[in-house]
């Protein structure tokens, strides 16, 4: 086990200028999935978290028998549909990496939702969020046969319910979780809260020193689940991709706060702008 401290200086890929002659397909195209009744907000977030960090397009899928509406007026660029229509085949064969579980809700329908996008997917990134953590672990799914790259991103009390244990118990050695995590799940972990954990397959650590209290707030994770997914679309490896996008969701809350805008008060909807002009900012002066 490697334990090393998320620079920003190690992350070269994310630090690169575009080149001149390019288009929105070089970026690559995200799906996201979630947003049951009373739970839009969440699946928003993560989807212009995702667009604003850089992806080339964003699909956007309620886990709704319709869309709640047709158009996202704050973010008139997402293309918004049901969780059921993309994830037919011809959508699923032009998105390169999907987030799931942004208030996808513990329903049935989710449920059968989620069951179809692990089985009908294949050879994608897919972070795994929120209320898909949370029915991974009410219903013991298996995830361990998955063609897929699986990225699992949970809190410590989602971490608690996937590794049949309790919250005290993940805090206490939070590393040590995000291991047993990471084998469980044959996945990568990303271990949310006070100095969040990366694990690798390999066991290979890093773990976050910045942020604030401020990502103390409803939201926070959808906007780094968004962000996630969006830098791994956009083909920047793995292993950059993961630790760039924790680095960059505290690096915007450390630059709203920096900026008389927190951390108390602090709102997620704030952070994918911030994390935009840091970015550009270390890419472009």
């Amino acid at each position: 086990m490697i334990t090393n401290d998320i620079e920003i200086r190690n992350l070269t890929e994310l630090l690169k200028k575009r080149n001149l002659n390019t288009h929105k397909g070089d970026y690559g195209t995200i799906g996201i999935i979630g947003g049951s009744n009373g739970m839009e907000g969440s699946l928003l977030l993560a989807a212009r978290a995702a667009i604003k960090i850089g992806a080339g397009k964003v699909l956007v899928g309620f886990t709704q028998n319709t869309t709640p509406f047709n158009i996202d007026f704050m973010q008139p660029e997402l293309m918004l549909r049901t969780a059921y229509n993309l994830l037919k085949v011809d959508d699923i064969t032009r998105i390169h990496t999907w987030v799931i579980g942004c208030g996808m809700g513990k329903n049935h329908q989710s449920i059968n939702i989620l069951n179809k996008a692990i089985n009908k997917i294949n050879n994608q990134f897919i972070v795994l969020d929120a209320d898909a953590l949370n029915i991974i672990a009410q219903n013991n799914l298996n995830l361990q046969e998955s063609t897929n790259t699986l990225i699992i991103t949970p809190h410590p009390k989602e971490a608690a319910r996937l590794l049949k244990c309790t919250t005290l118990e993940i805090q206490s050695n939070r590393i040590q979780a995000a291991i047993e995590l990471t084998k469980k799940y044959n996945s990568w972990t990303i271990l949310k809260g006070y100095r969040t954990i990366v694990c690798s397959p390999e066991n290979k650590i890093l773990v976050s020193k910045n942020g604030n209290p401020g990502l103390a707030s409803a939201g926070t994770g959808d906007v780094l689940a968004g962000m996630i997914g969006s830098l791994l679309t956009q083909s920047i490896s793995i292993e950059q991709a993961l630790p760039g996008a924790v680095w960059l969701h505290g690096a915007a809350a450390e630059y709203l706060a920096n900026n008389n805008n927190g951390p108390i008060g602090m709102t997620a909807s704030e952070l994918p702008e911030a994390a935009r002009k840091i970015r550009n900012q270390l890419c472009y002066n």
